[in-house]
């Protein structure tokens, strides 16, 4: 690692360990870039912990760390109508355990250079020579703050990120989900019951969720069972426990139980123009209608600090705002069409209803498969788009038969 410009503790902090933090934080270091990673480390995000394809192939993750191989996809419809979705010979979805798979991330950081801190930010100023000055809170209660300076700082704290507010005011926060669920102890044995553990398990319901999904996914020995809505009003555990009853779960040992907020929309922007920028969840970037984040958190990792190495070569600033740019080329349209798809089919169980039936259609299967293990709208077969624009427009119109 090369030594930070003389006038500062570290040429980058940053601050958040998840998979966008630790990717970014690696990254850096891997480059000469002297770089301390803050993660308060203990908290584990709920999440369903779905990987795709490109995640494992972009960051050679090793199979230590795929708990489980989900080959399909079961959606439930209000009525109880199912679909399967099976995945077919184009891959699978490899599924992680947050809470052994964020601290390998932080561990691989560290490997690759980068200095580390179990700390809690507090606050930065920015100082008339261009650096910032970082406080930070260690675990220790008893110990004294932290104070670091650096050329940039990168905000991967997370949907409630600390960085966000007070770089860009209390206001600036992209809209909600949110999420809950608990993790269980996977059933062993012949009779699983309803349970498969190659199988993801996604429920459109209203009485499961108004306006969002539930799931069940298998992580091997564990299975998150979860729930995510954007109306504070609803009860999210009731909620969960309905989903363990009905797939046969409700006596499984419960593990541990975590709730946070998912953001569904990547903020206008990410940087402020002079030395911090935002990536991951602290910058909205989940997917909508899926809530998947794990690949754009890392994705947008890998962004940031291609950002910051632009700018900590150039000496301009503007540079940073390079990440978001990259990020809306590669996936604005995506995100778009996600958004769109959340906001009607969503919006009533008479919608889900109808969204259920039409993943029956092989077309629809394919792509969305292809579309979600590659992370971009597949083009190559503009017939099998056609068509599933005739069917979706059917089904608007209640031409389409379930």
């Amino acid at each position: 690692m090369t030594k930070p410009d003389p006038k500062c503790d570290h040429d980058v902090i940053v601050i958040g360990g998840g998979p966008c933090g630790a990717i970014a934080a690696k990254r850096l270091a891997e480059a000469g870039i002297a770089t301390l990673l803050v993660d308060r480390e203990g908290r584990i995000k709920p999440c369903g912990g779905a990987v795709p394809s490109i995640a494992m192939a972009e960051y050679a993750l090793p199979a230590s760390q795929i708990k489980a191989r989900v080959r399909g996809a079961r959606m439930t419809a209000p009525s109880g109508n199912q679909v399967s979705m099976e995945i077919g010979d184009i891959g699978y979805v490899g599924m992680v355990d947050r809470d052994v798979f964020d601290p390998w991330l932080r561990d691989e950081a560290e490997a690759a250079g980068a200095e580390r801190a179990v700390a809690t930010f507090r606050e930065l100023v920015r100082n008339d020579d261009g650096t910032v000055t970082v406080t930070l809170d260690p675990k220790d209660k008893s110990a004294e703050a932290i104070t670091r300076t650096a050329r940039l700082v990168i905000g991967a704290d997370g949907a409630n990120s600390a960085v966000r507010r007070q770089v860009f005011g209390a206001k600036a926060r992209p809209p909600y989900v949110f999420a809950y669920h608990e993790i269980v102890r996977s059933p062993g044995g012949a009779d699983t019951g309803d349970f498969d553990p190659h199988r993801c398990e996604v429920i459109y319901d209203g009485e499961i969720s108004p306006d969002f999904y539930g799931w069940v996914f298998p992580h091997g020995e564990n299975t998150s069972v979860g729930v995510g809505s954007a109306n504070k009003g609803f009860d999210l555990k009731a909620a969960t426990r309905e989903l363990r009853q009905r797939f046969g779960l409700a006596d499984a040992e419960t593990i541990r139980e975590e709730g946070a907020p998912l953001p569904l929309k990547p903020m206008k922007r990410w940087d402020d123009g002079r030395n911090v920028l935002l990536a991951g969840d602290a910058a909205g970037v989940v997917a909508p209608s899926s809530g998947e984040g794990i690949y754009y958190a890392m994705h947008t990792g890998d962004l940031a600090a291609d950002a910051a190495l632009e700018t900590l070569r150039t000496g301009n600033p503007r540079h940073l705002a390079m990440a978001r740019k990259r990020f809306k080329k590669a996936h604005g349209r995506v995100f778009m069409v996600l958004g769109m798809m959340q906001y009607f089919w969503y919006s009533s169980d008479k919608r889900r209803e109808k969204f259920v039936s039409l993943c029956k259609d092989a077309d629809i299967q394919r792509l969305t498969w292809e579309g979600y293990l590659n992370k971009k709208l597949v083009r190559r077969d503009p017939l099998a788009h056609l068509r599933i624009a005739i069917k979706d427009l059917g089904q608007l119109i209640g031409l389409a038969p379930r």
